[in-house]
């Protein structure tokens, strides 16, 4: 009998939580329950759950128990069931109405945040245009304030813009967008709110435009100058202006990027185009330039000749697929690039035009313009430059570009044999300055000649914009053996600076896509110059102990 007692003592025991009692399920697909809120969707005879765990009022007997639990551990037991019976206690009606509620008050509340950014905009708007006001006020005399107010003109450029984008401005002058009528509340309010955190963020310089972001390095535009870009400006002049110029100290100089105004001839020297001695330059220019055309009146005419004219169609077909289009597919420009690219081929039987030749013509020719021209290259209408200037800038270009190739010309012979070791030096130094990359490459089965080829091929040309391209090229020239050996670290600093990119993709396809597409539009002389720097710190760790390449 006492065993008994103590058995229905046990079941009397609280069982609020027990395997297989049906629990309300407060989560996102149903507002919480609130009893007195659903009182009548509770069953007769149920009593609401209580607010806190506790002692329930009546005891559970074990047949209850047993009723209520049978099912507990049925091997059939499926969720869906227990879904079921659950949603059978709930209205639609009120389940709506109770979400309606959440979702008002919220909205209420981001409001209310919104009319507050909005309130506190207004008023710093209105200080700013007070303060513009009074300034302009002070600068301004009677007549012709008088005038203007009889005209209805505005005070600033935004009081302008909200007159003409409202026509219900009832006469009174609008200071700002915030106080102009706008159709709609909402995206007013975003506008705020998105020029608010604006605001609040540290000041930052305005955007520069794509075309001029580089300062003195720009390949279009002249931006204002710096202190200390006019005070590189005066070094250079110095150092040029001297009867035997030092290249040694141009290069140093050049290292960091060299001016727009002086780039031409610096240029010239570094190649070892023009002679550093002031005096010759003048009838070496004028010499080379007459060599020039003397291979033009030599060669160009067999062109089309059986031995040939496999060489000029390939030239004819890449040059309108190299950029920057607007200028390359200028008629003229086109007919430049044909004899440049033709006559360099007939000089150099050992490699011959290979693809990727054409695009090393473009940086010199743009720099070469520019001596010439102030407007934006990528706009200029090169035939309008006279005759004599076309034809200077077309024979420097020439030698330029063959200065070049001379140093990387096993990059263009038959199997290209320089690329590939310079793909297989690439691979090494990688695997030993960013192992995670390295691996991760491997894992998807990456080859580097799959990507890199084409940055020893072309450069990095179609890698980088072209404004990004001449700063590299300024450094390519100042450094011993730049466009030779200082690319393969330039190449490694490049693949390590897209390692977060890399890293997150996670199949062949995405990696290939990546590594093809970098997303390099936006570059400018800063992103160039930390990329330099990064090379250089790899080359001098590694250039004297080719044996680190190795494990």
């Amino acid at each position: 009998m006492s065993s008994d007692g103590n058995k229905k003592q046990f079941w009397k025991r609280n069982a609020a939580k027990v395997p297989g009692s049906i629990q309300h399920v407060y989560g996102a697909q149903h507002p919480p329950f609130d009893p007195l809120l659903h009182a009548n969707l509770i069953k007769a005879g149920n009593k609401p759950p209580p607010a806190t765990p506790g002692k329930p009022k009546k005891a559970t007997t074990f047949q209850e128990f047993e009723s209520i639990t049978s099912d507990a551990w049925d091997v059939g037991d499926d969720d869906d069931e227990l879904l079921a019976m659950a949603a059978q206690n709930l209205n639609i009606e009120v389940v709506m109405e109770t979400a309606n509620k959440v979702i008002e008050n919220h909205s209420k509340q981001q409001e209310r945040q919104r009319l507050d950014d909005t309130t506190e905009l207004e008023q710093r708007e209105e200080d700013t245009q007070e303060e513009v006001a009074e300034e302009e006020e002070e600068g301004e005399d009677e007549e012709y304030e008088d005038d203007r107010v009889e005209e209805g003109d505005v005070t600033s450029p935004e009081v302008s813009f909200a007159s003409q984008s409202s026509p219900y401005t009832d006469g009174r002058l609008v200071k700002s967008h915030s106080e102009a009528p706008i159709g709609s509340p909402k995206d007013a309010a975003s506008e705020h709110a998105a020029l608010h955190r604006q605001r609040s963020l540290p000041h930052r310089p305005p955007v520069i435009p794509l075309v001029a972001r580089m300062a003195d390095q720009n390949t279009s535009g002249t931006p204002a100058m710096t202190e200390r870009e006019a005070s590189r400006l005066d070094k250079f002049k110095q150092l040029l202006a001297g009867p035997n110029t030092d290249l040694e100290e141009l290069r140093k100089l050049s290292w960091s990027g060299i001016p727009r105004q002086v780039r031409p001839i610096t240029w010239k020297l570094l190649s070892g185009y023009l002679p550093a001695n002031a005096e010759r330059r003048e009838s070496v220019l004028q010499r080379k330039r007459q060599e020039y055309f003397g291979f033009i009146q030599q060669y160009y005419d067999s062109r089309n000749d059986e031995h040939h004219q496999d060489t000029y169609r390939q030239i004819h077909i890449d040059i309108p697929r190299m950029s920057p289009e607007s200028l390359v597919l200028q008629p003229k420009v086109t007919e430049i690039f044909e004899r440049i690219l033709f006559i360099w081929a007939i000089r150099h039987p050992a490699s011959g035009y290979v693809q990727g030749i054409n695009d090393l013509v473009t940086p010199f020719f743009v720099v070469y313009v520019f001596e010439y021209i102030e407007e934006e290259v990528e706009n200029f209408d090169v035939s309008s430059l006279q005759e004599e200037a076309l034809r200077n800038i077309e024979a420097d270009s020439f030698w330029c570009m063959s200065k070049l190739l001379d140093g990387i010309q096993d990059n263009y012979t038959f199997a290209q044999p320089g690329i590939q070791r310079k793909v297989k030096a690439l691979e090494e130094l990688v695997s030993r300055i960013d192992e995670s990359v390295h691996r991760h490459m491997q894992q998807y089965e990456v080859e580097y000649l799959q990507f890199a080829f084409r940055w020893m091929n072309n450069l990095l040309m179609r890698e980088l914009p072209l404004r990004c391209t001449i700063r590299l090229w300024d450094t390519y020239q100042a450094e011993p053996e730049g466009f030779s050996h200082f690319h393969l670290y330039v190449c490694a600093a490049f693949l390590v600076r897209w390692r977060k990119e890399i890293l997150e993709e996670r199949d062949f396809q995405g990696l290939m896509i990546l590594l093809q597409n970098l997303p390099t539009m936006h570059w400018g002389n800063e992103e160039v110059s930390v990329l330099l720097a990064e090379a250089y710190r790899l080359k001098f760790a590694f250039a004297d102990a080719p044996n680190h390449y190795k494990r």
